[in-house]
Parts: C-alpha cells; sequence; structure tokens
C-alpha cells in the first residue's frame, strides 16, 4: 500500500529542486472545488509543509519567502475586476441585424466568475495581458450588423437568467429533440360540423440562420464544432427537416439571398414549392421568403413590405415583411376569386433598446396586412401572422399583438420587447412615436387622402404607402397623438409559451447568449371576423407542434447542433379553413 505521504518535486520560479531534496513534504488535501479529483499538486487546498535549509536560501530567498507564505496561509489578492466599457453595456445605437432575433445584439461571451480556490503566481499578470489581447465587443447578430448590446444576461421569459456553460458538441448528441403534436383545449373533442367546407393545412414558421450572419457572431456558437456549424451540413439538415413535415405553407427567416437562388430554391421547387422572396434594404445579406405547394394553394398577389424610410431617423433600419394573398385549392368547382388567406412573414429588429423602432415597422406591416385582408365586398379573409418578432411573451409589443391595443404612456423604450428586464434608459416612448409623413395612423391603417380612396386598394411597390408623392397626409383627429396604439385584426397566438403541467417557460431560440421565445405565429381565429357570415371562411386551430423548455435544450447541448442546424426550432401548426 501506498504511504499517504509523499514527496513530489517543488517547481518555483526561480530555480529547481530534486524530488529528494527536504524542501517540502505534502500529501492529498480535498478535491479541487471545480472537479471531482485533486486539484494540482500546488494547490493551496493541500496541506504544505515546507521545510527550510541553507541550500534553499542560497538560491532565491525572496521567491522562496513569498511562495512558502502563499502556499502556508492560503491567501492571496484576488485579480482586479473588469471595467465594463460603453460598448458592452450602455448606448441606444442599433446595429447588429435584425435578426437574434438575431436573428439582430449581443456581447462577447460572459465568463462564469471565479471560484475563492487559489491560482499560480504571476496569474494576474497572465490575466492581464490575455484581456489586452481580447478583440473589442463583437457585433451583434440580427438585422444591422454592427450594433452593441447590453452586458451578457440570458432574458427567458422575463427573469434574468444566463443559460449554462457548455462543452463543444464535439460529440454527437445522444438524441435529437423530443416533439410531440399537441391538441389544443379549445378545438378538442370540438369536430367541425359536417355541413361545412373545410380545407386542412399545415403551416411552420422557421427562422433558419444565415450563414453569414452565423459567422460575423461566431462568439454565440463557440460551443459548436465547426462541422456542425459548416454551411454544406447545415443545409442538408434544414431541408431534411422541411421535408420531414412537409407543410403547406414555410415562412421562413434569415434566408441569404445567395443560397436562397443557388439551392433553397431550387430544392424546394423540386419538392413542389412555388416560392416568393423579400431581401433586406441597403445591401444586407437576407430576408424573408414565403414558400407554398403549388398543388394545394394559388398565388393570387405578392407584396414586399419595406421599413426603411430615407430620411427619417427612426425608420433607417433595413428588416423587411412580405404579404401574400393564396387561394386554396379544395375543390375547383367551389372556388371562389374573393376566398384567401392573407400570410404575411416578417423579422422585426433585435436592438432591446429600441422599442420605439419595432412598434413602428409592426405598425407598417399591420396597416399593409389590413388593406390587402380586406374584400371589395368589405368583408375580410383569414389572416396568417408569422416570423421573429424578438419580442418576448407577455410583453408590451406581444400584448399589443393579441389584445389589439397598447397604451404606452410612461412605457421605457428599453421594455418594449421584453427582452432586458431592466432599461438601461430612462427615456420613454414620445407620442406619436413615428412621423406623420409615414402615412399610418394610431389604429395602424394607412391615412388616405379623400380623393385617393377610390384607389385605395391597389397594391404599391413599398409596402401600400397610400399619400401621393409630394403631399403631407390630411389632418385627421387628435387622436394620433394620444399614447394608445390600436389594431382591428383580432389576433391570437398558435402557443401558449407555458409547459404543462409545472407552467415551465416554452423556448424557440437558443445560443451561448440567450434563450427565450421570439417567434410566433398568429392567426384571425374562426368567426372573429364579418367573414364568418354564411358563405363566410375562419380558421380554426387544429394542433401544433409542441415546444421545448430550457432544459431539453441543455440535455441537446443548445442550438445548433448535430440534428437542429439553427439556433431557432421550427414552429409548426395545423388549421382547418373553414367555410360555411
Amino acid at each position: 500500500m501506498a504511504h499517504p505521504m509523499f514527496v513530489r518535486p517543488l517547481s518555483l520560479p526561480g530555480f529547481f529542486l530534486h524530488p529528494r531534496s527536504p524542501l517540502a513534504l505534502c500529501r492529498p488535501g480535498p478535491p479541487h472545488p471545480h472537479t471531482s479529483s485533486p486539484g494540482p499538486w500546488w494547490s493551496t487546498s493541500r496541506q504544505v509543509f515546507a521545510v527550510s535549509t541553507p541550500q534553499v536560501w542560497s538560491i532565491r530567498p525572496e521567491n522562496v519567502a513569498g511562495r512558502v507564505k502563499e502556499m502556508s496561509t492560503g491567501s492571496r489578492e484576488p485579480p482586479p475586476k473588469r471595467k465594463r466599457s460603453v460598448e458592452e453595456g450602455e448606448g441606444e445605437g442599433e446595429g447588429a441585424s435584425g435578426g437574434m432575433d438575431g436573428r439582430n445584439g449581443g456581447s462577447r461571451r460572459e465568463q462564469h466568475p471565479s471560484s475563492p480556490s487559489e491560482t499560480r503566481p504571476n496569474q494576474h499578470r497572465l490575466q492581464e495581458d490575455s484581456r489586452r489581447s481580447q478583440t473589442p465587443n463583437p457585433p451583434s447578430k440580427g438585422g444591422n450588423l454592427g450594433e452593441r448590446l447590453p452586458p451578457n444576461r440570458c432574458q427567458l421569459t422575463g427573469a434574468d437568467r444566463r443559460p449554462p456553460a457548455r462543452q463543444r458538441n464535439d460529440v454527437q448528441p445522444i438524441k435529437s429533440l423530443q416533439r410531440h403534436w399537441d391538441r389544443p383545449t379549445s378545438s378538442a373533442g370540438v369536430p367541425a360540423p359536417s355541413h361545412r367546407v373545410t380545407f386542412d393545412f399545415l403551416v411552420m414558421s422557421y427562422n433558419i440562420l444565415s450563414q453569414e450572419l452565423l459567422q460575423e457572431n461566431a462568439y454565440l456558437y463557440q460551443h459548436c464544432s465547426p462541422d456542425i456549424l459548416d454551411w454544406n451540413h447545415r443545409l442538408s439538415s434544414l431541408l431534411q427537416e422541411i421535408k420531414t413535415y412537409s407543410a403547406d405553407i414555410l415562412c421562413l427567416q434569415e434566408v441569404q439571398e445567395d443560397h436562397y437562388e443557388n439551392q433553397i430554391k431550387p430544392a424546394l421547387q423540386a419538392l413542389g414549392y412555388q416560392c416568393e422572396y423579400k431581401k433586406r434594404t441597403r445591401g444586407k445579406p437576407d430576408g424573408c421568403a414565403i414558400l407554398f405547394k403549388s398543388s394545394r394553394l394559388s398565388l393570387l398577389s405578392s407584396h414586399p413590405v419595406e421599413f426603411f424610410r430615407p430620411g427619417d431617423a427612426l425608420l433607417d433600419r433595413d428588416n423587411v415583411g412580405l404579404v401574400v394573398l393564396l387561394q386554396p385549392k379544395y375543390a375547383m368547382d367551389q372556388s371562389d376569386p374573393s376566398d384567401f388567406i392573407c400570410v404575411a412573414n416578417t423579422h422585426l429588429l433585435y436592438n432591446p433598446r429600441r422599442g420605439d423602432v419595432k412598434l413602428a415597422q409592426l405598425a407598417i406591416l399591420l396597416a399593409e396586412i389590413g388593406r390587402l385582408s380586406r374584400a371589395p365586398n368589405g368583408s375580410t379573409s383569414p389572416v396568417l401572422l408569422c416570423g421573429d418578432f424578438n419580442s418576448t411573451p407577455w410583453s408590451p409589443l406581444y400584448n399589443f399583438l393579441t389584445t389589439g391595443f397598447l397604451n404606452y404612456r410612461g412605457l421605457e423604450i428599453g421594455m418594449v420587447s421584453g427582452q432586458q428586464s431592466g432599461a438601461r434608459s430612462q427615456r420613454l416612448l414620445k407620442y406619436p412615436i413615428w412621423s406623420r409623413s409615414v402615412g399610418i395612423d394610431h389604429t395602424c391603417q394607412f391615412e388616405k387622402d379623400p380623393a385617393a380612396e377610390s384607389s385605395s386598394s391597389c397594391p404599391t411597390e413599398e409596402g401600400g404607402r397610400s399619400n401621393p408623392p409630394g403631399k403631407a397626409p390630411p389632418r385627421r383627429a387628435p387622436a394620433f397623438n394620444r399614447a394608445a396604439l390600436k389594431h382591428n385584426l383580432k389576433l391570437r397566438s398558435s402557443y401558449e409559451y407555458r409547459m404543462k403541467p409545472d407552467m415551465r417557460p416554452e423556448v424557440t431560440t437558443c445560443h451561448s447568449r440567450t434563450a427565450t421565445a421570439v417567434d410566433y405565429i398568429l392567426y384571425t381565429p374562426e368567426f372573429s371576423t364579418q367573414r364568418s357570415l354564411p358563405g363566410g371562411w375562419g380558421l380554426r386551430l387544429l394542433s401544433r407542434l409542441s415546444l421545448v423548455s430550457q432544459v431539453e435544450l441543455e440535455e441537446v447541448n443548445g442550438l445548433p447542433n448535430r440534428f437542429h442546424s439553427s439556433d431557432h426550432i421550427p414552429l409548426v401548426v395545423r388549421f382547418s379553413l373553414t367555410r360555411q
């Protein structure tokens, strides 16, 4: 049996001792606090007995004395705290892409605080040199590249949490995410009456993570091995996922233009999809796409929506939307040109500090949806609104979408999207939020000149701006100056974003910086519009593919991974379009 006491060579700065020297006699102490095995033999977590001799002091006394004192007392000064730069935590500026949503901001992955256990001498100097060699805080991921994010904090449906550090994804996960089909209680046990004409269809909304944005924000994916982030691997995995669900309507975000034209579009056309695409403005690399099976739906019209307005200090971002009108092919002998579904897809700005920009972008999109979903007879078609909204569930922006009303008096700009628990600036939303020159009122409808009323249903190239060039919109009631927004679409979310029975928050995006929900499929529920009258259409939610919690994502080493090639998961919902 080995003797519990043993001797090892003592390597101190400036000299070397033979193992048999009487300088030190060590025996193992308690395990190192961060591992299951004993720490380094020189750690102060061991009991060290130093025996000095004339031979030792004749070498370098000052080094030996300092080392012996440190090892015997276990004390040393903690490393100096790093000062946060303005770029890492402050400022209102926008930058990173309109996404994370990445797909839009970010800061360097934050290191967990070190333990109180000891480190080697001169470690302070090494740590300081390492800090000086680090590059500045990288731009965030999303709509406008170059944006700086607030400190590295993880917002999980309103709670300040940070995803735990993960190991590199060098080993294939044991399993993929386990998702199942869930039937909402509102539709369970309520079959559609047999006298109705129905058209069942499947919808997918998916932020597929632009490869260019991934590379520009590589600090978000340090837990992934390079082969997992390789585009060829990701493309194959994404196409396989789309093929597996075989949705009738696909709404994709962060679709890189060159990949779309050369690879994604040809591959999906081979699967029977017709493709519509809108790239972000001012040379940004990605955009939004709506794809649908031409065997089941036909395209009536397509309307790209640009949020950028030249010369407008608020609407100077490059995010976009896309709205299409689709007619179901349920039976050719029953087709009616007035029967269609209005499908919209968007990717709003990411920047958590710019809730005013997000609300203005959303108002433009809602105005376009409201205009296009109205039929000539005044009735309203069913609406599907999909996308990455870069806003958490139950945030003011989400509540505005689902309730149709927002009183923003006294609301801080940084609190609109719910992405951070406390705004770093006390700036409040001003009213009106956007300029009257945008041509949209507080009800998220286009302000129309009486002379242009007859032509208001004609689509325009920039997303339905109805004011004639060079002519200011007519003066309306002072309601526009009230601190409130409204819309009349009566939207409902397809998901509840709480897991039963423990009500854990559900997550749609996860990387080394955040784990939260920002993706939505909203719809106008059955019989909520005038089209619910006899002969009209209504949307009914049949089932949905379940979401996951942060715990389940940690079990597969987060996103992306070998089975899931984006930092978002797809939302998949089955609807029934019913006609009385």
